[in-house]
């Protein structure tokens, strides 16, 4: 079987079981996914969810953020880990964002990456969520997974979104960032993946993919 064979095959399951897949982050604007995935670093979707819904009610954009010290952001923050260095970026990146770019979340890349605290993951999770532009980003479920499956055999992200990207047309890049995402967090968990139920056993490299 070819790698786009597999991939097919893999595609074709998550998405029969799930149609319409999307992020678990909740937000309602550009800026606020910004945000949301800044703050998700070493910190679960659920723990985000549950501090931006304040948040968000307080400073729903740029502006009424880049009001704020960074140590009083940090005090609205402190419950996910890394708080006062998310802090630090976003005060730094809401004032940059009002007075460089008038409040409007950039829709390049090159603009987001100089944004602190925004990586080419971050960067490519706003394109393909907020923008509905063309990117794939990968994060560590979607760097175990992709590796773990053999949809990739890569030691960096960069890579394993290279190889991806070449493997998949395009226009499944934004759900299949999601699909192996849920796949990473709910089955094929870093610890003790669940093979025995795996949907996508049949098309998977896993070494272990036979044991409980």
């Amino acid at each position: 079987m070819t790698g786009k064979e597999q991939a097919e095959k893999i595609i074709a399951v998550f998405r029969r079981l799930n149609p319409h897949p999307a992020t678990e982050l909740s937000f309602e604007t550009p800026w606020q996914l910004l945000v949301a995935t800044v703050l998700s670093a070493q910190s679960t979707d659920k723990q985000v969810n549950k501090v931006t819904q304040k948040l968000f009610q307080e400073y729903p954009g740029p502006q009424e953020m880049a009001g704020l010290s960074e140590a009083e952001l940090a005090e609205k923050i402190k419950t996910l880990g890394l708080y006062r260095t998310k802090s630090k970026n976003l005060v730094a990146t809401a004032r940059i964002i009002t007075e460089k770019y008038a409040g409007k979340v950039p829709r390049t890349r090159e603009e987001l990456e100089q944004l602190p605290g925004v990586g080419r993951k971050t960067a490519n999770v706003i394109l393909a969520n907020a923008f509905n532009l063309p990117a794939l980003a990968v994060d560590t479920h979607v760097f175990r997974v992709a590796n773990r499956t053999g949809l990739a055999k890569a030691e960096t992200p960069l890579a394993v979104e290279a190889q991806l990207t070449r493997l998949l047309p395009e226009r499944l890049w934004k759900d299949a960032h999601h699909w192996l995402i849920l796949h990473g967090r709910y089955v094929c968990t870093a610890r003790n993946p669940k093979c025995n139920g795996c949907p996508i056993r049949a098309y998977c490299s896993y070494q272990l993919k036979n044991t409980d």
